[in-house]
């Protein structure tokens, strides 16, 4: 049991967190860096050989740090930031950030859940489509000249009916679930755990969940618990006749196996909002007429990415009013 003496440490411990710093880390929504410049006096964490000098001069003056999970934040950064009390992330994703590092140091984390979740669900099934009726593929196609000459371009498949399985149904994965129900798909899952009354069949495993269905969507998390979740065996089970669709993380998925895949013709196709090593992607994937390759836009329009900043800023007031978040990341 804590004694008054502690319980006034940690309180007087919280109190100078928040009395200190906002600090910016990585590229932020423009309008989002200009509001925690003028309205929070932020600093900025430079790259490079000025870093160092930076953070001491300034890494213990330093209580909030506002990033996003192309980022992050790492256990070194946090050593450098000894009163860091939150990391406020601008995204749903946050695997870029050490969560068990900063839960060891008593930093809590938030992200912005929610507000994203119907235009990410929007993008997945826009990615079935485009990816199974070759949108992409067509309008090149047209735009090359070839039409006149070569007559229509191939055939295609269609979307409704297809057997549709998805990895992560939480609240992105509902909603592609919720979509797709339109189109009269058959839907499975795989979960950690199976979901009680769920109206979807639920997989024990993400390789049983592949080798049933004709469409796979990823929708699970980031993070080292999700690595390679989608390994050669889920894809080989996919078979030559299914498709992979991405809008979770790079991550998840063993990307050179992936691409091993579809260059001998052991997958259909693949629609892909997000890469291993992000913005690079892998030459093979960009020649590949069966590939819809997409930026990681997923949440990338005006109305949630302002409905994004405004939680953002929701978190860190929150942060910087009473220690604690509107949004935080639980483990």
């Amino acid at each position: 049991m804590a004694t008054a003496g502690t319980q006034e440490k940690s309180v007087l411990q919280q109190d100078s967190r928040r009395s200190g710093r906002v600090l910016r880390v990585g590229p932020l929504k423009p309008s989002l860096s200009e509001t925690l410049i003028a309205d929070y006096d932020a600093l900025v964490l430079p790259d490079g050989d000025d870093r160092d000098e930076f953070l001491t001069a300034h890494g213990s003056s330093i209580t909030a740090v506002v990033t996003s999970g192309r980022t992050g934040v790492d256990a070194a950064l946090m050593d450098r930031l000894p009163q860091l009390g939150a990391v406020v992330n601008f995204g749903v994703g946050y695997d870029t950030t050490d969560v068990e590092a900063a839960a060891e140091r008593g930093i809590a984390v938030s992200n912005t859940p929610d507000v994203l979740t119907d235009c990410v669900a929007d993008l997945a099934v826009g990615l079935v489509i485009d990816t199974l009726r070759g949108l992409s593929s067509a309008e090149r196609f047209v735009r090359a000249g070839r039409w006149p000459d070569e007559g229509n371009s191939p055939l295609t498949h269609q979307v409704t009916g297809r057997r549709v399985g998805i990895i992560g149904l939480g609240r992105i994965g509902s909603a592609i679930a919720d979509r797709l129900n339109g189109f009269r798909c058959p839907i499975s899952y795989h979960n950690r755990n199976e979901i009680d009354g769920s109206p979807y069949t639920y997989a024990a495993s993400p390789e049983a969940l592949a080798g049933s269905v004709d469409v796979l969507i990823i929708a699970a998390s980031g993070g080292s618990g999700t690595a390679h979740l989608v390994d050669r065996a889920v894809l080989e089970a996919l078979g030559p006749q299914g498709y992979l669709i991405n809008v979770a993380r790079g991550s998840v998925v063993d990307e050179e196996v992936l691409i091993e895949l579809l260059a001998a013709g052991k997958l259909a196709g693949a629609g892909l909002d997000v890469f291993a090593h992000e913005p690079n992607v892998p030459e093979a994937l960009i020649a590949m007429d069966n590939v819809v390759l997409l930026p990681h836009v997923g949440s990338g329009t005006v109305e949630t990415r302002a409905a994004m900043q405004a939680l953002t800023l929701e978190n860190l007031d929150r942060f910087l009013a009473d220690g604690t978040l509107v949004t935080p990341v639980t483990r």
